[in-house]
């Protein structure tokens, strides 16, 4: 493991000699995740874009996508986009990006079972803002909206996420 690796650990999320508070799935840490139930997959996981909301907050790097009105990310095993983003109308099951709560306004996509789905295995695993502290996700990680900037600011594409089993 390198300084520039987000490590997960019991007491939160280390990366660049710092700790961070964050939350988890509301289902754990799982060695099998699958769609729906919740866990916060284990492995090592690449961050492979930033999305951000231009109408909210200035892009974090040169590197961030904004995120627009319409934008959306598939989670029907069905669909031959499944764990991608796609653009509404949209037929199959799906999650808004652009929300009326804060939670997606920073967004750091990993390569959880991306870019080659396999059906059923989970989608949509991020680094977002969390609800409130200790407020569990759906499979994610969340973060205050500082800590979640700071980290975004001085991550670089392709950096390592490494979630163990607890």
């Amino acid at each position: 493991m390198t300084p520039s690796d987000l490590v997960l650990t019991p007491n939160g999320l280390r990366f660049m000699g710092r700790r961070f508070p964050c939350t988890i799935g509301k289902g754990g840490i799982a060695p099998n995740k699958r769609e729906g139930d919740g866990a916060t997959p284990v492995g090592t996981h690449r961050i492979v874009g930033m999305l951000y909301r231009p109408d909210r907050i200035p892009a974090p790097q040169d590197w961030a996508t904004p995120i627009l009105p319409g934008d959306l990310w598939s989670d029907d095993g069905e669909a031959q986009d499944y764990n991608h983003m796609v653009r509404a109308p949209y037929a199959f099951s799906h999650e808004t990006l652009r929300r009326a709560d804060p939670l997606y306004d920073l967004v750091l996509v990993t390569d959880w079972n991306w870019p080659n789905s396999v059906k059923g295995r989970g989608s949509a695993v991020f680094l977002h803002q969390w609800r409130r502290p200790g407020y569990p996700t759906e499979g994610c990680i969340a973060f205050s909206r500082q800590n979640l900037r700071w980290i975004a600011e001085r991550l670089q594409p392709g950096a390592r996420v490494i979630v163990q089993s607890r």
